[in-house]
C-alpha cells in the first residue's frame, strides 16, 4: 500500500547529477519552483517537463520513482481539479459547457483545472529529484553551508539542517512501518475498505496508535545513539568531505536560470495561447 511511495528516498547512481554539489541541487530546486510559478500558460509547462525528463535520463532514475512520488498527492490533485472545475466563475463572459442547478462548467474553468493540475504535478515531480539524487548527509551539509551567514545572528543553522534532514530521512522508514502494521492488521481480520467514511476513519486507529508508539521509540533510540556518540550540535565539528563547487555546478545553475528566462520570453511572445 505504501511501499511504492518514494518521498524522501535516495536512488543511488554514479551519474553527473548525483555528483553535483548539494548546494547546487538546493539552488536549482529553488529556481525550478520559481520557473513553475512563472508559467501562466498551459503550453509553457513543456519546459519544466523537458527538464524533469532530462534529469531523469541523465541520473538514470526509473520512471516509476517519479510516478510514485506523485502517488501521495493524487487525491489532492483530484480534489483541486474538481474544485477549480466548478468554482472558477470569476471570468467575464464565460463560455458555458455544462450547467445544472448551481453547477456550471465553462471553458475557462476547464482550462484553470488543467493548469492547476499540471502545476502540482510538475512541482512534485521536479522537487522529488533532489532527494532522489542527494543523500541525507549531503543534504544536511548543503543546507548548513547555504544558511551559514545566519550564524552571525546566533541562528542554530546546524541544528535546523539536522532536524530537517532527519525528518526527511524518516519519511520512508515511517511509510515502511505503516505498510507492516497494515498487513499485520489485515492478517488479523481488519477491514479498511468497506463501510462509511466514519467507519473507515475509525478503522485507521489500529494503525495510527502502533505507528505513533513506533515513531516515539525510534526518536528515543536515535537521541540515545547521538548522545552516546557525544553529539552536541555543530559547534567545533569538522567535515570529512569538504563541499566544493565545480564547473558542472555552474552549468546546472545557468540551465535553470535560462529556463526561467525562456519561460518569461516565450509567454511574452505568445500571450494569446
Amino acid at each position: 500500500m505504501f511501499k511504492d511511495i518514494t518521498l524522501g528516498q535516495y536512488y543511488p547512481s554514479d551519474s553527473a547529477i548525483h555528483k553535483l554539489d548539494p548546494r547546487t541541487k538546493i539552488l536549482t530546486m529553488i529556481f525550478y519552483i520559481v520557473a513553475v510559478f512563472l508559467v501562466n500558460r498551459i503550453y509553457a509547462f513543456i519546459f519544466p517537463a523537458i527538464y524533469v525528463v532530462s534529469v531523469m535520463l541523465i541520473a538514470k532514475i526509473p520512471l516509476r520513482y517519479i510516478k510514485n512520488s506523485i502517488k501521495p498527492i493524487k487525491w489532492i490533485i483530484i480534489f483541486m481539479f474538481i474544485l477549480n472545475l466548478f468554482l472558477s466563475t470569476n471570468v467575464e463572459n464565460p463560455t458555458v459547457v455544462f450547467e445544472w442547478w448551481i453547477l456550471r462548467i465553462t471553458h475557462e474553468s476547464i482550462y484553470r483545472s488543467i493548469y492547476i493540475t499540471l502545476r502540482l504535478i510538475t512541482l512534485v515531480a521536479g522537487t522529488s529529484l533532489m532527494t532522489l539524487t542527494t543523500t541525507p548527509i549531503s543534504l544536511t551539509d548543503g543546507l548548513e553551508r547555504l544558511l551559514a551567514p545566519l550564524k552571525a545572528i546566533k541562528f542554530p543553522v546546524h541544528e535546523l539542517a539536522m532536524m530537517m534532514t532527519i525528518a526527511l530521512r524518516f519519511i520512508p522508514t515511517l511509510l515502511e512501518e505503516v505498510d507492516k502494521i497494515t498487513k499485520a492488521q489485515l492478517a488479523r481480520g481488519a477491514d479498511f475498505e468497506s463501510g462509511s467514511i466514519i467507519k473507515r476513519a475509525k478503522s485507521m486507529i489500529p494503525i495510527l496508535i502502533p505507528l505513533f508508539i513506533s515513531a516515539f521509540r525510534r526518536a528515543d533510540e536515535l537521541a540515545m545513539a547521538m548522545e552516546s556518540r557525544c553529539y552536541h550540535g555543530g559547534e567545533g565539528r569538522t567535515k570529512m568531505n569538504v563541499l566544493k563547487f565545480h564547473i558542472n555546478d555552474l552549468y546546472a545553475i545557468l540551465v535553470m536560470i535560462g529556463m526561467c528566462a525562456v519561460i518569461v520570453v516565450i509567454q511574452m511572445l505568445l500571450p494569446i495561447l
